[in-house]
């Protein structure tokens, strides 16, 4: 890692609170010189070769299941879909995990696109179901391996899972943290970003702790669902000194560019008490509606380089060329790469439907054309000279 609407159903509620060669075409959103022409391709139904759970390092699955134990819109939108529109996510999901400039690759993630069938149990909660996450570590990759293999076990074996979601959401982050500090056999100065998108039926809760990135691609419009947390960021400024901390330049004790993370139990207190590098996610629950089209899921090191509407639009324009996420989420990496990102690169691209997202067609305006006092006078003496 580089140095650096609440429409709540009933049971999600809580009382506390090697890539392929595609080319980028021109986006009118930043510079058309960063992005090269892309080729022409009809729209079609996505691939179904993908297997229902990826992740970045094939020979680690998960542990099974009986093994372990403030939304920031880039742009507001009030949509006219309701509860009562009867739309039904189909997820599917793309994904591009490349080292980049760096000598070491320390990201990992997962992709589960039916969450019933990959825990092999009784649907017990709400259908469809999937999960996904990206982990960006640092100091090695020993924190985010071990968060990808036992996050999502955590979270559905905690006693408020499925009535209260982000509950268990939060109590899973907290048991990853300790038991990354417990583990002998892991790295202690060794840490992660966690980044995680839950989807339950048609409510997503995206949970995060670190400077990774959520972003809804609402019909071609860009809404941030996560925070990046930085060090310099005003609350996490203020929570960090309060907590005796200190910031230098940028970095939390001088070493680490993000204010939350797991695990780096070499700059946290006893278990159980407050310290400046919180484990804390923070979370933003969405209900998704006909609008949300797809979720891009990045690494710090796209997002140094892009902006979250450039990212949108990109990947809006690919889905309607191919129709294909793995193939956007590639496009994303060879475009931060282009711009000179400094880190490794992972993003992931969910799609909510199997369909392309639709042509946006925008009205004519009519323009009002109107005469002056002082040219109606002179059409006046024109025509009365004739």
């Amino acid at each position: 890692m580089a140095p650096g609407t609440d429409n709540t159903p009933p049971y999600c509620t809580e009382s506390d609170g090697g890539c392929g060669e595609e080319k980028v075409g021109p986006v009118e959103d930043e510079d058309p010189e960063s992005s090269e022409n892309s080729s022409q391709a009809k729209a079609g139904k996505p691939p179904r070769n993908l297997s229902v759970m990826r992740h970045s390092m094939s020979q680690a699955m998960l542990v099974g299941t009986t093994d372990l134990e403030s939304t920031v819109g880039v742009i507001a939108i009030k949509s006219p879909f309701g509860e009562n529109s009867g739309f039904l996510p189909i997820f599917r999901s793309g994904s591009c995990s490349e080292i980049g400039p760096k000598t070491y690759m320390e990201d990992e993630y997962i992709c589960v696109d039916n969450l019933q069938e990959h825990l092999e149990a009784a649907s017990d909660f709400p259908s469809p179901g999937a999960f996904y996450g990206v982990f960006d570590g640092h100091g090695g990759v020993d924190a985010a391996s071990f968060t990808r293999k036992h996050i999502l076990k955590f979270i559905v074996e905690d006693s408020h899972f499925p009535t209260v979601v982000k509950r268990a959401i939060r109590n899973a982050f907290v048991k990853v943290d300790h038991a990354i500090a417990d583990a002998k056999s892991l790295d202690r100065s060794s840490g992660t970003t966690v980044l995680t998108a839950l989807m339950l039926g048609r409510t997503m809760v995206i949970a995060n702790a670190g400077d990774s990135r959520a972003v809804l691609g609402k019909r071609g419009r860009a809404i941030e669902l996560s925070k990046d947390h930085k060090p310099n960021c005003t609350s996490e400024k203020l929570r960090i000194e309060k907590l005796g901390g200190v910031i230098y330049d940028g970095y939390l004790h001088g070493q680490l560019s993000v204010a939350r993370a797991l695990g780096d139990w070499h700059l946290k207190g006893p278990k159980g008490s407050l310290y400046p590098l919180s484990s804390e996610p923070e979370l933003e629950e969405v209900f998704l509606n006909e609008e949300d089209e797809f979720l891009i899921m990045g690494c710090d090191g796209i997002w140094d380089v892009m902006s979250s509407q450039y990212a949108v639009t990109i990947v809006r324009r690919e889905l309607m060329l191919h129709n294909d996420p793995e193939k956007c989420s590639e496009v994303l990496v060879r475009e931060a790469l282009k711009r000179n990102t400094c880190d490794n690169l992972t993003v992931l691209v969910v799609c909510f439907s199997p369909d392309p997202p639709p042509t946006i067609e925008v009205p004519k305006i009519q323009k009002r054309r109107s005469i002056s006092a002082e040219g109606l006078d002179l059409l006046k003496g024109v025509l009365s000279n004739v």
